[in-house]
């Protein structure tokens, strides 16, 4: 379930090209679980139709301060007591002045003003040129909106309305989700360094062909990202895929599996827990050509000599920050037959203290899975879902796992 569930959002729309891009977070907004409730300023509804959002929340949406539909003509403060908390995207350069300076002269300000600044936070979603984002007012109106408790998402980096290109773009609809998402996540993992492989790894036999596997390393960047959202300083050592990074995650990519044990082993020196989820290739090729390995039309098949690959999950739960406590091992293991046995049999293997296990392929490329956890006292199974709420449960169930190692 996503954090967003159950929760009641004055989604806010000040002007901007970029209110186009609310449409479809209204939506994905929607489908947490969440209801959006729409304000939007007069310029706003310049670019953007309040008949649209109203369709799209089911929530008639609301623009003036003397709107007669509420019955004690209060908008301000009725929409700011039933919020769980406030959303401004776009949140233009004008608006965030306006905030900086405490303005109320229109409805939506007014409900920034109005509400508990204790109970009701407040998140902006900036969107301008970026000329106008990196100038020294919208900067210093920035930290002083920061400093009166806003809390600022950030802005992308790319082609503007403009024509121009730089820092300024507003946050994509799914990044936004994803960073409201991570608010309201239990912080769980505070303070921890969360280190995760992704994705398979890419041994090379010749310059255009190789031999990889089937992992789309959508489960490992689930996990990245509910370890993020749970409070975890993160970093991303991702193989081959194309899948987007997580934000607020540091990602590092690999090919081959050697590439990725020399970045683990780096990474793994500040890290407190390490969860292997990438599909590493078990064996190389014993010499890569260095050109195209050509048929001739002999018949003949080249033969290849095979070395088998370091084991990195191995050598991590090894090293003496591991043995000693500091780093906390999680393995994975995607199986085709016999999951509990084969799980049990790696777990004793690696000497990690969790394993979990999955039908591999059941779900590569897929979007939702079945997990198996499997420890010194036993198994257990997490049910069918979709790989970001197993990842969710994953990661609540590493800091419980922590809690009770460290009081031990």
């Amino acid at each position: 379930m996503s954090a967003l569930a159950g929760k009641h959002i004055v989604l806010g729309l000040s002007g901007g090209v970029a209110c186009y891009k609310v449409a479809e977070l209204a939506r994905l907004l929607t489908r947490a679980g969440a209801t959006a409730q729409v304000v939007m300023t007069e310029a706003a509804e310049r670019f953007i139709t309040a008949v649209t959002m109203q369709a799209l929340t089911g929530r008639p949406v609301y623009g003036s301060q003397w709107d007669a539909r509420e019955a004690n003509n209060m908008a301000h403060i009725n929409l700011s007591r039933e919020a769980d908390a406030m959303l401004i995207a776009p949140c233009s350069a004008d608006f965030i002045a306006r905030l900086a300076q405490g303005r109320a002269d229109e409805l939506l300000s007014l409900v920034c003003l109005a509400r508990p600044i204790e109970r009701v936070p407040l998140l902006l979603a900036p969107a301008m040129n970026r000329e106008m984002w990196a100038h020294p007012a919208t900067q210093r109106n920035l930290r002083q909106v920061q400093a009166d408790g806003a809390h600022v998402l950030g802005v992308g980096h790319g082609d503007q309305a403009c024509g121009e290109t730089g820092d300024g773009r507003m946050l994509e609809a799914a990044e936004i989700l994803e960073e409201l998402e991570a608010f309201f996540a239990p912080k769980q993992l505070v303070g921890e360094h969360v280190l995760v492989t992704a994705g398979p790894t890419f041994e090379a036999i010749d310059p255009v062909r190789g031999i990889t596997n089937l992992s789309s390393g959508k489960m490992g960047f689930a996990i990245a990202r509910a370890a993020r959202a749970a409070g975890a300083e993160v970093v991303l050592v991702a193989g081959p895929v194309h899948q987007p990074t997580p934000r607020g995650v540091r990602r590092i990519d690999v090919v081959s599996a050697q590439d990725m044990l020399a970045a683990v082993q780096q990474e793994a020196e500040a890290a407190t827990v390490f969860v292997a989820t990438a599909a590493v290739a078990d064996w190389r090729p014993a010499r890569s050509a260095t050109q195209k390995i050509k048929k001739d039309g002999s018949g003949e098949v080249p033969s290849l000599g095979f070395v088998e690959n370091p084991d990195i999950l191995a050598s991590v739960a090894r090293s003496a920050r591991a043995r000693d406590g500091q780093l906390y091992c999680v393995g994975f293991a995607a199986e085709s037959e016999d999951l509990l046995a084969h799980a049990r049999a790696k777990r004793e293997r690696k000497g990690v203290p969790l394993l979990v296990g999955n039908i591999g392929p059941a779900t590569f490329g897929r979007d939702d899975n079945a997990l198996l956890l499997v420890d010194a006292d036993g198994h257990r199974e997490l049910p069918r879902a979709s790989k970001q709420a197993l990842a969710q449960q994953l990661v609540a169930e590493i800091a419980t796992r922590l809690r009770h190692t460290r009081s031990a």
